[in-house]
């Protein structure tokens, strides 16, 4: 009985060794990863002034980028210029007239031009008329629907939005070197270096000055659309209706009568040289009739 029991004890006491060996490790496994562990900062040492060099070079291109066109990462809104041209037809100027000042003020618009022809056959009142782009269309429908007949009318839109944009990137670029030219002006060291970029400071400042002159117009352009109208009322020419006396018409067409006559004097004289040939040719076909005839 002893002998069964010694060698079932040792067989246990080994089993519980090797048990509580394995789960030695098995509970400590980072002892086997801090062995391999030391390698790991040199490789990220190794590595790491490639990395930074490659962060600086992206800054330097990204202030690069910056610095050369500024503005092509702003959005600028659509730009377009309307403009119009209108002929209509009156029964009365100055009714017409009252009539188109009401609409000007519904619509916030303004006359920047005016011009009256009274003539003998009709009267005519042009207006050079500006207004808010986003009154145009309702403005010129005013004008078509309760001024009179309308006999002509040419509306035009033209986008400059490409052009717009192309001389603001182009001024903001120019500002950015007029700043690079005045820092170097003061570290000049020479009086021609000081001369040569005093003379480029100019030029940069008259090529801003032409931009913004330039964006100005375009602004106004496409803020306030013109309207070039022009109202016509024809005279109707009659004894009953006519303001001028009988004397005042009877010497126009002794006057018109005169000028008429002299017009058709000069335009056969215009033909002396037919009436030049003409003779000659009589002449010398009689000549040789002649000849025939002794013959």
């Amino acid at each position: 009985m002893k002998k069964l029991f010694l060698p079932l004890f040792i067989f246990l006491l080994m089993s519980g060794c090797k048990k509580s060996e394995l789960e030695a490790v098995n509970s400590s496994p980072t002892a086997e990863y801090n062995v391999e562990a030391p390698p790991a900062p040199k490789e990220v040492n190794q590595m790491a002034p490639s990395s930074s060099i490659s962060e600086k070079s992206e800054t330097v291109n990204k202030s690069a980028q910056t610095s050369v066109a500024p503005k092509k990462a702003d959005t600028i809104s659509k730009k377009v210029i309307k403009n119009g041209n209108m002929r209509i037809q009156v029964g009365d100027i100055k009714k017409a007239q009252t009539q188109v000042g009401e609409i000007l003020k519904k619509n916030d618009a303004y006359i920047q031009n005016e011009q009256f022809q009274n003539t003998d056959m009709d009267d005519n009142l042009d207006l050079v008329i500006r207004v808010p782009h986003k009154n145009f269309d309702a403005l010129v429908n005013s004008f078509s629907d309760g001024v009179g007949s309308v006999l002509s009318k040419n509306i035009s839109s033209d986008d400059v939005t490409e052009e717009y944009t192309d001389v603001s990137i182009k001024l903001a670029n120019k500002k950015i070197y007029l700043e690079k030219y005045r820092d170097m002006l003061k570290n000049a060291s020479t009086t021609k270096d000081m001369i040569e970029i005093q003379e480029t400071i100019r030029e940069l400042e008259d090529e801003i000055d032409v931009a913004e002159g330039r964006l100005r117009f375009i602004d106004d352009r496409v803020n306030y659309s013109t309207l070039n109208l022009s109202l016509y009322k024809e005279k109707v020419r009659s004894s009953a209706t006519s303001k001028i006396g009988f004397g005042s018409r009877f010497a126009d067409s002794v006057t018109e009568g005169w000028n008429s006559f002299v017009s058709f004097l000069l335009g056969i004289i215009s033909f002396w040289p037919f009436l030049l040939i003409i003779p000659i040719i009589i002449f010398l076909w009689r000549k040789w009739k002649a000849k025939k005839t002794e013959k």
